[in-house]
Parts: C-alpha cells; sequence; structure tokens
C-alpha cells in the first residue's frame, strides 16, 4: 500500500495506465545575429497558437465544469501574457542569443526556484501552472503535438508524475476512473479540478510511476490517500463491497439535500452550512444542500500574488458569492493569514512561534490600510446579500473593541459618500484561543455571535502541534478540555440571548454530530462533501438522545473512552436520515 495526499474522495478501481509525458530536448546551441529576427517570429508564432489551445480550453471547461472552474485557464492566458515573462523571453534570446525554446525554458527554471522558496504550500503550488503554460509553449515551438488524456480508451487509472489542469479538464469520466501522481498537494488545482469532476485521485505518492506498470490493477482510496498495487483477490472484493457502499450511501444520502437539519423528534433544527474559499466552491455547497455559508476564508483572495486585492477586486467576489448564495447568509471571516497561510503581498517576518505570532486580527489591526480595505468591501457587497463579519484569533477584549472601532470608522466613511450597506450587519468572532473560550461570557457582551474554530483551538488547548506527524497522536478532538470549552461557549453565548456556530473540521464529523447537538451549537460549517452526512446522523436520533450523548461524554475522563462512546452510539443512527 502507498499513502499520500487525499485529493479527491471516493474508490476507484482500474487497470494503470501510465500517462509519461515526452521530454524535449531543448535546443541549447547559441543564435546567429541574423537569426535573432526569425526566431522571434516563432516564438511570436507560438504564442500566437498557444493563447488558441488555452481559449478552447477555456471554453471546453466552461461547458464540462463550469465558469469559475475555466478561469484556471484564463489565468493561464494571463501567465501567457504577462508582459514580465515575456520581456524575460525575449531578452534571453536577443541578448542571451538564446533559441526561444532554451529561452523558455530558463525563464520557466527561474520562476520555478523562485516560487519554490516560498513557504505558503498554495503559491508553490502554482509552479505547476507555469510549468503547465511554458510546456505547452515549448511544444508549440517545436512543432510537438501536445498529449491528451483523451487517448484514453479503456476503463483505467491514469498514473502521471503530475496531472496538469489542462491534462485534468480533459479527463473522460466514462473511461478514467481515478488518478494517482508522483507529486501534488490538497490545494493545487489537479486536485480542484479532480474534486469538481468527481474523480477519486491520491496526489503526492514520489515515486508512484516507478512502482507501477501498465496494466496493473489499481485501487485508489481518494477519501484516505490510499493506493493499492495488484491486491490480492481477497482484498479486491473488499473494495469492491466498499466502493459499492459508498455509491449507494451517497445515492441514499441525495435524499436529504432539500430536507432540514431536523432532529427525529423535531425537537430542534441545526443550520447547516459551508466552509468554502472562493466563489465556485458556492456550486458544490448548493449542491449538497448548504443553507449558507459559515465560514469563507477570504485568505485565499490575497494567496498566489504580489500585490494586494484592491478593493474593488474584492467587492466583487464578495458581492458574487452572496448573490450565488441568496437568500442564505454568508459569514465572511476578516484576513486570516499567517502561522501556516503565508502570501508575497503582505511582509511577514519569520518567527519562532508562527501559530502563536503576528497572525490573522493582529496582523489587521497594525496594518489598518489593509484592514479598512476589506471591511469597505464586505460592507457594500452586505447590500446585496446577508453578509457578516467574523473577526479571527481573538484573545481579548480589547481587540474586539480596536476591531469594532474600525469597522464603525468605515461605516462613517461610506455613510458620507452616499454608499449603501447594511447597517445592522451581524459582527463575531472566532474561538479558537483558549482565554477566549474561557472568558466567553465577558466577549459575547460585545458581539452578536461567535464561530468556534476547533483546528486552533484543540491545537493551542493541547499543545500540539496541528502540522507536525511525530506527535499527531495527541491531536485529540474529544478530549475532555475541548468538549468543556465548546459546552462553555455555547452556554454562556445562549444566556445571553446569542448564538453559536462551529466552523472546524469537528463540525464535519459525523461521529461528533450527536454531541455537538447535546451541547446546542446553533450551526454546524464544514466541508461540502461532509453536509448530507452530517445531516443524516441529525435526522436520526432525537434531542433527548444527543443531550444524554453529550451528558455521558463530559463524565468521562479519558479520550478514549468518549471515542469509544461516539463510536458506539454512532452505530446507533441509520444514514437514512428518515424521521417521519
Amino acid at each position: 500500500m502507498r499513502t499520500g495526499v487525499a485529493a479527491s474522495p471516493g474508490i476507484a478501481i482500474g487497470k494503470a495506465y501510465r500517462y509519461l509525458k515526452n521530454t524535449i530536448a531543448i535546443n541549447e546551441n547559441s543564435l546567429r545575429e541574423d537569426e535573432i529576427e526569425s526566431q522571434l517570429r516563432v516564438l511570436d508564432d507560438a504564442l500566437t497558437k498557444t493563447k488558441s489551445q488555452l481559449s478552447d480550453l477555456c471554453a471546453y471547461a466552461s461547458e464540462k465544469v463550469g465558469d469559475e472552474k475555466a478561469k484556471i485557464f484564463e489565468s493561464h492566458l494571463a501567465m501567457i501574457e504577462d508582459e514580465e515573462l515575456l520581456g524575460d523571453i525575449q531578452q534571453k534570446i536577443i541578448e542571451g542569443r538564446m533559441y526561444p525554446d532554451a529561452a523558455v525554458h530558463a525563464a520557466v527554471k527561474k520562476y520555478t526556484v523562485l516560487f519554490g522558496q516560498i513557504e505558503d504550500a498554495y503559491i508553490r503550488e502554482r509552479i505547476a501552472d507555469i510549468q503547465d503554460v511554458c510546456s505547452r509553449l515549448i511544444n508549440n515551438i517545436c512543432g510537438v503535438p501536445t498529449m491528451s488524456l483523451n487517448q484514453v480508451a479503456e476503463e483505467s487509472i491514469v498514473i502521471a508524475r503530475d496531472l496538469t489542469p489542462s491534462d485534468t479538464v480533459q479527463l473522460n469520466k466514462t473511461v478514467v476512473k481515478g488518478f494517482c501522481t508522483d507529486v501534488g498537494g490538497f490545494t493545487s488545482h489537479t486536485a480542484i479540478m479532480a474534486r469538481s469532476l468527481g474523480i477519486p485521485a491520491v496526489v503526492g505518492l514520489l515515486n508512484i510511476t516507478n512502482d507501477v506498470q501498465d496494466g496493473d490493477v489499481i485501487i485508489v482510496d481518494g477519501g484516505k490517500g490510499q493506493v493499492l498495487i495488484n491486491p490480492d483477490q481477497t482484498l479486491l472484493r473488499q473494495y469492491e463491497t466498499r466502493k459499492t457502499a459508498e455509491e449507494a450511501e451517497q445515492q441514499a444520502l441525495r435524499k436529504l439535500i432539500n430536507l432540514p437539519a431536523e432532529t427525529r423528534d423535531r425537537a430542534r433544527i441545526v443550520e447547516l452550512a459551508a466552509n468554502i474559499g472562493s466563489i465556485e466552491d458556492c456550486d458544490a455547497a448548493l449542491e449538497n444542500g448548504a443553507e449558507g455559508v459559515g465560514l469563507l476564508r477570504t485568505e485565499f483572495f490575497y494567496m498566489g500574488r504580489s500585490t494586494l486585492p484592491s478593493e474593488e477586486e474584492q467587492f466583487q467576489i464578495y458581492k458574487s458569492i452572496l448573490q450565488k448564495m441568496a437568500p442564505h447568509a454568508v459569514t465572511i471571516r476578516t484576513l486570516d493569514i499567517g502561522g501556516d497561510k503565508k502570501t508575497a503581498c503582505i511582509d511577514i517576518p519569520e518567527e519562532g512561534n508562527p501559530f502563536l505570532g503576528w497572525r490573522a486580527i493582529r496582523i489587521c489591526l497594525e496594518r489598518t490600510d489593509i484592514f479598512k480595505t476589506q471591511l469597505r468591501a464586505i460592507l457594500r457587497a452586505s447590500h446585496f446579500g446577508e453578509a457578516r463579519i467574523l473577526f479571527p484569533m481573538i484573545s481579548d477584549l480589547s481587540e474586539i473593541r480596536m476591531a469594532k472601532s474600525i469597522l464603525k470608522s468605515v461605516m462613517q466613511e461610506l455613510d458620507h459618500q452616499n454608499i449603501e450597506y447594511n447597517k445592522t450587519i451581524e459582527v463575531g468572532i472566532m474561538i479558537e484561543v483558549p482565554a477566549a473560550a474561557i472568558a466567553a461570557d465577558i466577549l459575547i457582551q460585545e458581539v452578536d455571535f461567535f464561530s468556534i474554530g476547533t483546528n486552533d483551538l484543540i491545537q493551542y488547548t493541547l499543545a500540539v502541534d496541528r502540522m507536525n506527524g511525530k506527535i499527531s497522536n495527541l491531536y485529540k478532538p474529544f478530549h475532555i478540555a475541548v468538549l468543556r470549552l465548546v459546552k462553555n461557549v455555547v452556554a454562556v453565548s445562549h444566556d445571553a440571548g446569542k448564538w453559536t456556530g462551529m466552523c472546524g473540521e469537528l463540525a464535519g464529523c459525523a461521529e461528533a454530530a450527536p454531541i455537538l447537538l447535546g451541547f446546542g451549537l446553533d450551526e454546524l460549517s464544514m466541508s461540502s462533501a461532509s453536509l448530507l452526512k452530517v445531516k443524516s446522523v441529525i435526522r436520526s436520533c432525537t434531542l433527548q438522545q444527543a443531550e444524554e450523548i453529550a451528558r455521558k461524554a463530559l463524565s468521562l475522563n479519558e479520550t478514549e473512552k468518549i471515542e469509544a462512546l461516539l463510536a458506539q452510539v454512532s452505530e446507533q443512527f441509520s444514514l437514512s436520515g428518515e424521521n417521519e
């Protein structure tokens, strides 16, 4: 068994099709003076052909996976038209006396090294986009046809070193059942496209192309990030049974899309929302019955770029998301950068403990220029839908008051300019620092709602770096201390007549649904893929059962006992979600 990055869920079984692209021999000879003009024309012709191909791909992608995903190829077109990149290539031809293919190859190498030095995973993974575009350009310079996965003729698992977005969008789902790659990450465009197409995928397998031969039987478990090569008949039957069961379960869950997340005794309804990072994520949210957006991760609009997004640019994004999700609410988290999330457009110094350092609201309260620009964009967009504002990483009352003071000043500016916005917009804070959870009764007086970010709350409470695989066994969502903090936050918000949601990964855990329901969570926000399963559990138990499970869990003093309890009770609730 090989283990990599779980890029797109589902189980796929088929024969291996190794998709290994031919390496083009770059012309390393030097140009003569009298060849420069003709080679510049070769470059221009190749650029024209490349732009045409990318335009066709954009149109094809728009029809196949939607306009938002097609924007990947719009960004590729923007790359091939980038003045700095083209200027660099032309300079290498004119002054460096390089042939066009060598000039493009050298430029790619330069940007690969540059982007590879950036710690942020999202930005590093943009290297694949640059390489994809320039590889296409080199093929056109050299007159080599670009390979296409349209050539796959029988049901297969594609094995490749990497798959570019243009490769992935051309996958024929009727024959390509899954894919595995040596490289790649969860936020790579390839992974995003795979999830959009619903193709199980595992990436970052390091050397899968060397371990597999054409025709080998492959099992891809995209949910667990596991790949099996030539399994025995017993294993094969087990996975075939699992695959059939998962497909049947998903089909059954689809019946719940338009039903509320209501307990079996109809004593309680929970709002189920989606965590999203882009407008294209709205489609998956709505397709899975999301009742709004509980967390819009705005940091993604700052990543992968060297300049800050303008107010107008942000306004258009927020407006589009609000209109797409209407009439549901969209909770917009203000910039949460720092820790493991960095961007070239904001200079964040190296820190010994970045998760405890200059990040999120701490940056915004210091860089008020960035903060005000974002708040103006959010407020302007609030005129077009139900928006909420969420401040992250709050640990003290003074931070809330400072953030609200800046928000008030922005509102006054908009009033002075006669710009419309929702003057009663709800303002909440993330509860992800233990200090905030403990002092929740004080903080709730300053805000309209809480949203519990369990990813950070757990790591801060248990002093466990959630990114450190060495101590991952110590990262325990059901630790009694974590559960007590969650219960306290919900209780004090209700005492104050306010509401509390949860947007961390724990919210999307089906096993956790009964205990969170028992604690009284008003909203659970999660990845779109988890919505129907969580809804099924909620609809399969009564409020009394959920509250009893919560009480019993809090009476236990060992995490393992709590986990065993939840595993046991989860079997009581069917996945049908029937509560008639």
